[in-house]
C-alpha cells in the first residue's frame, strides 16, 4: 500500500538469494528485479528498508513499462510493442489499474562507477525509450525506471513468452536509432581498439592476393573478401578513399571483376558506421575457400571488445525507414552471387544480420521500391529470396546480352556458311545489309531496337 512508503524506508525486507525469493514469493506483493549492491534496515523491528536508489544498483535484469490505465488490451499492448517498439515482451502483468510490460535481459547489464556511471547512463536512457516507444498505449513516462513492480504471480500474469529475452547489445543499437530519430545526444558504450592493424596481418595478404576468386550459389566469394577487407580498413582508421583505392586494384587483378559501382557499395556499406570491423568465423571461412593451406593461417583481430557506434546525426540525413531500406539493398548487394540476383535469406537470418527489428522489416517490405522478395514453397518448407530492383534488372539485362550474343554467333556461322554461294543482286544485298545491322552487339542497355530496310 502507499502508506508502506515512508521517508525512513519501505516496509518489507531483502532476500539475498533466489532461493530466499521463491520461499516468500507468495506471500509479498510487489518487488524489483534488478538487483542492488547496498540497501540495510531502517529500525530494529527489520520491517523497513532502504538504499534502493539509482547509484545503488548492481545489476540490470530487465526493463519494466507502467500503463496505468485499462483502456488498450493485451493484444493492444503487443501489438504495440510489435511496430513502435523493440519487440514483443517477455510478460505483461496486469496490475489494479494497467499493465506493467516486462523486457527480460538474455544476460544483466551490470552498473559501477566506472566512467561516471556510463553503463546506468545508457540504460536509463534505454528506460526512456522504451516508455516513449509505447505512449501510442499511454505509457507512463515518469515511472521510476528500476523501482518497485508488481509480483510476478499466475493469477496477475496476461502474457509470457518465456524464450522472448533482449540481448544488451541489441536493445542499446535501437535505443541509439531511437535517438538520432529524435534528434538526442547519444550515450554510446565506448569501443576499444585494438593495439594492430589488422590490415597488415597474415591473412589480410593472404585475402588481397586472391585472385581467381569468383563466389559460387550459397558460398562466400569475391564480394565478401572485398567487404572484409574494407571492413580491415575501416576498423584501422584508414580513410574510406583509401580503401576504395586498396579494392579498386584487388578489383582490377580478378579474373572476373565486379562493376566499379558495386565496389563502390561494398565500400559505402563497411564504412555504414553498423560494424566495427571483420568476423573472424568469416575472415576463416574465406580462407579456407580461396587461399591455399589457407586453415594454418591464424586469424587474429586484436579487438579488446565488440561495440557498434553511431555517426553524428550530420552526417546521417535520410529518415529511418530509408536508411534501414538502404542497409538491406546494401547487404543484399555484397551478399548476392553472380549466377542470380537473388539471395536465399529467412526474415529471421535478414534481421539477425542487420539487427533489424521483424516489425520494422514487415512495414519496411510494404512500402519499400528498392528491395523485392520471393517465397518459393509453403509452410515450414518454404524457401525466402531477396533482391534489389537495380540487381534484378541487371540479371534480365545481362542475360538478354548473353542470349543476343549467342543468337549473333550462330547467325553468322549462317551467314559465312552461305555468302559464297548466293548469287549477289539487289534482294541478296539488301538481306546481308539487314542481317549485318540486326548482329550488331547489344549496347550495354540490352535493348536496343533494330529496324530492317534495304
Amino acid at each position: 500500500k502507499k502508506n508502506n512508503f515512508t521517508p525512513s524506508g519501505v516496509r518489507g525486507f531483502v532476500a539475498t538469494s533466489m532461493e530466499a525469493l521463491l520461499a516468500v514469493i507468495g506471500d509479498t506483493t510487489h518487488w524489483t528485479p534488478n538487483v542492488y549492491r547496498k540497501y540495510q534496515y531502517t529500525n530494529d523491528k527489520r520491517k523497513y528498508v532502504c538504499g534502493f536508489e539509482e547509484g545503488n544498483l548492481q545489476q540490470i535484469n530487465t526493463f519494466v513499462i507502467d500503463i496505468d490505465t485499462k483502456k488498450y488490451s493485451v493484444n493492444d499492448i503487443v501489438l504495440t510493442c510489435m511496430d513502435d517498439s523493440i519487440g514483443v515482451p517477455t510478460m505483461i502483468i496486469e496490475s489494479t489499474r494497467g499493465y506493467q510490460v516486462y523486457f527480460v535481459l538474455e544476460q544483466p547489464i551490470f552498473i559501477s562507477n566506472k566512467n561516471k556511471f556510463r553503463s546506468l547512463a545508457v540504460a536509463k536512457r534505454i528506460s526512456n525509450n522504451l516508455k516513449r516507444s509505447l505512449r501510442n498505449v499511454e505509457a507512463d513516462l515518469f515511472c521510476n525506471d528500476f523501482g518497485f513492480f508488481r509480483v510476478p504471480k499466475k493469477d496477475n500474469i496476461v502474457f509470457y513468452q518465456k524464450e522472448q529475452l533482449y540481448h544488451a547489445k541489441m536493445l542499446i543499437d535501437w535505443s541509439m536509432r531511437v535517438d538520432d530519430d529524435l534528434k538526442r545526444p547519444l550515450y554510446v558504450v565506448p569501443y576499444k581498439k585494438g593495439s594492430t592493424d589488422i590490415s597488415q596481418s597474415e591473412w589480410f595478404y593472404a585475402l588481397l592476393g586472391t585472385s581467381k576468386v569468383r563466389g559460387a550459389k550459397g558460398e562466400l566469394g569475391r564480394n565478401n573478401i572485398m567487404f572484409t577487407l574494407a571492413l580491415a580498413y575501416y576498423h584501422d582508421g584508414k580513410s574510406q578513399e583509401d580503401a576504395y583505392n586498396l579494392l579498386d586494384v584487388y578489383n582490377s587483378n580478378l579474373q572476373t571483376p565486379l562493376q566499379p559501382k558495386e565496389v563502390e557499395v561494398i565500400v559505402r556499406s563497411a564504412y555504414s558506421g553498423k560494424y566495427n570491423g571483420p568476423k573472424a568465423e568469416y575472415v576463416k571461412e574465406l580462407l579456407e575457400l580461396h587461399v591455399p593451406n589457407g586453415k594454418n593461417i591464424s586469424v587474429n583481430m586484436g579487438y579488446n571488445c565488440w561495440y557498434k557506434h553511431k555517426k553524428d546525426r550530420s552526417e546521417r540525413v535520410r529518415s529511418h525507414y530509408e536508411e534501414w531500406e538502404q542497409d538491406i539493398v546494401e547487404y543484399i548487394t555484397v551478399q548476392k552471387n553472380d549466377s542470380e540476383p537473388f539471395i536465399q535469406h529467412t526474415q529471421k537470418q535478414l534481421c539477425e544480420a542487420l539487427d533489424l527489428p521483424q516489425s520494422t522489416l514487415n512495414v519496411l517490405i510494404k512500402q519499400s521500391k528498392q528491395i523485392i522478395r520471393k517465397v518459393s514453397g509453403k509452410g515450414r518448407g518454404a524457401i525466402t529470396y531477396w533482391t534489389t530492383v537495380e540487381l534484378f534488372m541487371q540479371h534480365i539485362i545481362r542475360l538478354n546480352k548473353e542470349k543476343s550474343e549467342m543468337f549473333i554467333g550462330y547467325a553468322r556461322d549462317i551467314m559465312n556458311k552461305w555468302h559464297d554461294t548466293i548469287e549477289y543482286n539487289p534482294a541478296s544485298i539488301m538481306t546481308f545489309n539487314y542481317l549485318e545491322k540486326l548482329l550488331k552487339p547489344p549496347t550495354d542497355s540490352g535493348f536496343e531496337r533494330v529496324s530492317g530496310g534495304g
